[in-house]
Formats: C-alpha cells, structure tokens, sequence
C-alpha cells in the first residue's frame, strides 16, 4: 500500500476537477446532436464525459444510427463546427469559474514542493487554464495529440507522471469521471474521485466536492 510520504506528484483532470467547462460540452454536443438527428438523454450526455472530441462525435453518430451518413472529412468537420461553439462559451471564462477549493490546493501543493501535470484530454486546455489564470500551474500538460489512446486506457495518466520524471507510484490522479479514475488506475497511481461513490465506484479516495481537496484529507485517507 502506497504511503501518503511517498506521493511527489498531483495529476489533474480539467473538466470537473478544476473547472466546469464539461456544461459548455454539453451545450456543444447538444445542439450538435439536434443538427445530425440523435435524440439527446442522459445516458448519452453522461457517456460523452472525459472521452476525445472524435470518440465523442461518433459516440453521437451511433446513438441515432446516422454514423454511415458522413464520411471521415465530414466527421472532422463536425467536430471542428462544435469545438467553434464551446469555444466561444470558453471565452467567457473568468477566474470566477475555478471550483472552490482548487486555487487554494494548487497553492499548498506548490508551497510544499509537489510536481503537478495536467492529463486532459481536451486539446482546449491551455486556454481554459488561461481564462481561468491558472496556467502558472501547469508547465506540465499531458498533449492530447501524442496519445494513441483515450481513457478509460492508462496512457494520458502514464505520461502524466513519465513529463514529472516520477513513477506512478509517486503520483495522485485527480478525477470526476468513471473513465479517468480506471485510467489512473490503470497507470498503477492512486486515485482520488470528486463526486458519489455510485458513480466513482473504484476511487482509492473519494470527496463529495472540491472544496474537501485538501493535502490534509488526502493524508488521513491515505494513513
């Protein structure tokens, strides 16, 4: 069993970590989902979470049965035309949409000398980290374009601790979503969920909220 002593590095996910961007998603693929004909329900909204632009697109395609209706260019352009419309919702990001708790975690996580890495697997943040004036942070961010594959698959976690020179062992992974916790898992860390046991079944440690992220809660979990 990992000891709380022999955590050096802290990988993030964005969307539900640190931010809510994942409502702008929603309202992205939403419309998306209205223009190609699938019906949109909960369980297709909840699917979308922590998975690639493209993963997301044909996950849309297939729920209405209309994926033989485009070709690969027209996917591609479709999924550009919804990353324009979360874009401009982005935009409007202030530091005001940072989840409670996170700017004052990422604070004594630096004053007590742990590595941090993003492992997002949204191409989109560097921006977002930008509105929300956290890109201080971040020097380390796991590019989404040198994954072979998307979570649930270990690979993002993986590099997220391989650009911290530490080994997975050494690292927490942060999440609020099914397919990222097995994906910290995966990668052999220890993973903290944000959200209900329900949902986040496999959480080494699990907080209701943000604002519980705290090294301390961490070290008492852990010990």
């Amino acid at each position: 069993m990992v000891k709380f002593s022999d955590i050096k590095g802290f990988i993030f996910d964005l969307d539900g970590v640190i931010t809510d961007t994942s409502v702008y998603h929603t309202e992205a693929w939403h419309q998306l989902a209205d223009k190609v004909g699938t019906p949109w329900t909960q369980d297709l909204e909840d699917g979308l979470k922590g998975i690639s632009r493209m993963d997301s697109l044909n996950m849309i395609l297939d729920a209405g049965g209309v994926s033989n209706n485009y070709t690969e260019e027209e996917k591609v352009s479709l999924a550009n035309e919804k990353n324009d419309r979360y874009l401009s919702l982005v935009n409007k990001m202030t530091p005001d949409n940072i989840l409670p708790g996170i700017k004052e975690f990422l604070d004594s996580l630096v004053s007590n000398g742990y590595s941090i890495s993003l492992a997002s697997a949204s191409k989109n943040s560097p921006t977002v980290l930008s509105k929300l004036g956290l890109t201080k942070y971040f020097s380390n961010v796991v590019d989404p374009a040198s994954l072979t594959n998307g979570k649930p698959d270990p690979e993002i976690y993986q590099k997220g601790a391989q650009i911290l020179d530490l080994k997975p062992e050494q690292c927490i992974g942060i999440e609020d979503a099914e397919s990222g916790i097995e994906s910290i898992n995966g990668a052999g860390e220890t993973s903290v969920g944000i959200g209900s046991r329900d949902t986040l079944k496999d959480a080494d440690i699990l907080f209701a909220t943000t604002k519980d992220l705290t090294l301390d809660n961490i070290k008492k979990a852990m010990n």
